[in-house]
């Protein structure tokens, strides 16, 4: 019975987990004892449009970790749009080669296994000019719908049993340090801003299981949406740990943490960034692709920690905006208060703010139900697994809906 218990909380955290989931520059008039908010002199043209100098001029080859993954496979179409060469590392040669163009004579593909740090590390130098910067998409669980759920049970009960040795766990630091001591990568030479080398797609939510009582029932928004009461063997604690590990290796990094990737969802929407791990809402993955690709060219991203929903651009009125620059350069640096980030001041502050932006009517994450959408909470209808509290996990599906 025990067993039964646990393949079933198994197949439900797979069909959650993946869709769920600075020094700043003060002015005079700034007499906080907490650094805030950090900026960035802004790079602006004539008309103080930012500048964004094309991207193949600012790294001559970016390694993707994950390239075949959903949102990774995005991430490599950016990139060669953008004329920029990509070693793709991936597990399945023959699944890359149809998910991807094995034509392009910018694509080299690679068979790299992400769970062992010496072949991540030799990856970079493989087949071409060796890589100046990485974007790591991968993860150990997926809800695409060609992975036999055999391979998910496995990746899942892997994570259970030895969670240090997740590809997360491994496979990312071992990308910073291969990277940590090659040349800055910089807007232009002597600028001093500095651009960052690894790119990390984590997780909105990767805190909130460590909250306090009082915090978790103060941000109950935040702290009570299904993946984070579910949090089956601390999956998000593997992602919080991988990402303590990239702070700390010695290379600039940026980690974005999107929140429930959500492919219908229309793409092509205003982002919104914030920070403290309070964010709920939706973005698509092409959105996510597109955010993690600029954030490339973008020295506002270096050393920061944010996440990201986006908003409807309802008739026009909200289109992305030409640069992600300014908005992240308002965000705190993961090193500002003592390394702890922005203020538990700002952090509810921020709460407040991004409650108001989630989809919906009743906008109340905490009352969705697994597999339930915010359209369905707002009719009053049961979701795909039934009401909250006493979902059927057992019949998930591999996808996850709100």
């Amino acid at each position: 019975m025990a067993n039964k218990r646990l393949t079933i909380l198994a197949i439900a955290t797979i069909s959650y987990t993946a869709s769920a989931f600075q020094a700043p520059i003060h002015s005079v008039a700034h007499t906080q004892t907490t650094p805030l908010f950090s900026s960035v002199p802004g790079r602006t043209d004539g008309d103080g449009s930012p500048i964004s100098p094309p991207l193949s001029t600012l790294v001559n080859r970016v390694a993707v970790a994950g390239a075949t993954g959903r949102t990774g496979k995005y991430v490599v179409q950016q990139l060669l749009d953008q004329n920029v060469p990509v070693l793709a590392m991936v597990r399945d040669v023959d699944k890359a080669a149809n998910v991807l163009d094995p034509t392009n004579e910018l694509l080299t593909i690679r068979q790299t296994d992400l769970g062992n740090k010496d072949d991540v590390i030799a990856a970079l130098s493989d087949g071409g000019e060796k890589c100046e910067a990485a974007i790591w998409c991968a993860t150990g669980f997926s809800d695409a719908p060609d992975q036999s759920i055999m391979d998910k049970l496995k990746a899942v009960f892997g994570l259970a049993v030895n969670a240090a040795a997740t590809i997360d766990a491994v496979g990312l630091p071992a990308l910073g340090e291969g990277l940590a001591h090659t040349p800055k990568r910089t807007v232009a030479m002597g600028s001093g801003q500095i651009l960052p080398k690894v790119i990390m797609l984590s997780s909105a939510g990767v805190t909130r299981p460590d909250w306090n009582e009082e915090k978790k029932l103060a941000l109950e928004g935040s702290a009570g949406i299904p993946i984070v009461r579910l949090n089956p063997f601390g999956i998000l604690g593997v992602k919080k740990e991988s990402e303590e590990k990239l702070r700390t290796c010695g290379v600039e990094y940026c980690i974005f943490r999107p929140c429930g990737l959500n492919d219908s969802w229309s793409p092509n929407q205003r982002p919104i960034f914030s920070q403290g791990d309070v964010a709920v809402g939706r973005i698509n993955r092409q959105d996510v692709a597109k955010i993690l690709v600029d954030i490339l060219s973008t020295p506002e991203a270096t050393g920061k920690t944010f996440e990201g929903i986006s908003i409807a651009n309802s008739q026009g009125y909200y289109p992305p905006a030409s640069s992600i620059g300014p908005a992240l350069g308002r965000l705190a640096l993961d090193s500002d208060n003592n390394g702890k980030g922005p203020s538990e001041e700002v952090v509810r502050a921020t709460y407040a703010i991004c409650q108001q932006l989630l989809p919906g009517e009743k906008q109340d994450a905490a009352q969705l139900a697994m597999g339930q959408t915010y359209e369905q909470l707002d009719k009053d209808e049961t979701g795909r697994l039934g009401v909250k509290g006493e979902e059927d996990v057992g019949s998930a599906g591999l996808t996850s809906t709100s």
